[in-house]
């Protein structure tokens, strides 16, 4: 076993990280995993074991050689939030050690939010969940709008919380809890929820769609997240809108392609309208519409993710949020308006589905964060 301790415990954590996926069950595909001798990676399983995160029970036989006894996580060895907020909720989940969803907390932010409510809310919430947990909170981690600093903690900026700059939110709910707290921007935080909980189990490249709010979008290539140099990459929502064409741009793209305003447009609804109180039924009544709005917006998604695929190449586009109530029709009609657009793209192998993932994707990814990056100490 190795002797440094940081290493030890980057490869303790490891361990728990293939034994929890269940990509390693036994010693043997632990060892092949994490290219350890067996003998090391014996060390490490019986240590985990001995702490109580490993138990080692039952007999699988394979199809050649010996029987293997199967490795699995302890559920109750503790317990890891995950929270991720917008400017109208903060949402969170406590996930069991094994990565099992145990509870959910949904707390309304007010008109006139503040970091420091903000702040306050995610407490509020992680403390609520505790109720129903077992075993100690291990980690939190967060799932935070806009730019983000996740090696500092800090919360860079984000357009709909006006004071919302340079807030070092890891700091001050880890103090208050006493645990690692782990940051990163919502939308990624999202990636690693499809990678944990949903269709990117399998994927090594997938780009997620998330006209919440605002636009924008996060990146996994060769199974890794893409951040940026400087922690902006997926700002697309940022792009000068319209696209292209004679018009001279007059706004940004996640003005006209957020969730709020697509409503709008499918419903014929002034700018200053009033949101319903649930956007994915309303959206829902548009799902089979064959307006000219709706040939539109569709054109207009199309322009954004033509322009996406020649840049990424990626597997699939998986949207995000609201819009995944108008359904698979929403991106099939986008596929077939980007196949029309330039020549490149009429034989590209462009994607885009709705996420099986609801509300609480950014939770769960953001408790993702969290078991990623523990580790015992």
């Amino acid at each position: 076993m190795r002797k440094n301790p940081v290493v030890q415990n980057e490869v303790l954590g490891a361990v728990i990280l293939q034994v929890r996926s269940m990509r390693a069950r036994s010693r043997t595909t632990l060892s092949k995993a994490l290219r350890l001798s067996p003998s090391t990676a014996g060390m490490y399983v019986d240590r985990l074991i001995a702490e109580k995160y490993l138990s080692e029970s039952g007999v699988r036989q394979g199809p050649m050689g010996r029987p293997r006894r199967l490795l699995t996580t302890l559920a109750d060895a503790g317990w890891f939030a995950g929270v991720e907020f917008h400017a109208q909720r903060v949402q969170a989940v406590g996930v069991d050690f094994s990565g099992r969803k145990t509870a959910a907390v949904v707390r309304p932010l007010p008109a006139k939010v503040t970091a420091d409510v903000v702040i306050k809310t995610i407490l509020v919430c992680v403390k609520k969940l505790a109720e129903a947990m077992h075993g100690p909170l291990l980690a939190v981690g967060l799932g935070a709008p806009g730019l983000v600093d996740p090696k500092a903690g800090l919360g860079l900026h984000y357009a709909f919380i006006p004071d919302w700059n340079q807030v070092p939110v890891s700091s001050l709910i880890g103090k208050q809890l006493g645990v690692p707290v782990i940051l990163q921007n919502n939308l990624r935080a999202i990636a690693l929820a499809e990678r944990w909980f949903g269709m990117g189990h399998e994927l090594n490249d997938f780009v997620i769609l998330g006209p919440r709010s605002g636009f924008g979008i996060a990146m996994v290539q060769q199974g890794k997240l893409v951040e940026g140099a400087h922690y902006a990459a997926g700002e697309v929502g940022r792009w000068p809108w319209p696209l292209g064409g004679s018009e001279v741009a007059s706004q940004e793209l996640h003005h006209v392609l957020n969730a709020p305003a697509t409503w709008r447009r499918l419903a014929g609804a002034s700018a200053q309208a009033k949101l319903p109180e649930d956007l994915r039924v309303e959206l829902a009544e548009f799902a089979e519409s064959d307006s000219a709005e709706w040939h539109a917006i569709c054109a207009d998604f199309a322009r954004v993710i033509g322009c996406l695929q020649l840049l990424t190449d990626t597997e699939v586009f998986i949207l995000h949020g609201p819009l995944t109530s108008l359904g698979e029709r929403f991106c099939t009609s986008i596929i077939q308006a980007a196949r029309a657009l330039p020549p490149a793209l009429a034989a590209a192998p462009l994607k885009v589905v709705p996420s099986a993932l609801g509300d609480d994707a950014g939770a769960l990814g953001a408790a993702s964060l969290a078991m990623e990056a523990w580790s015992p100490a």
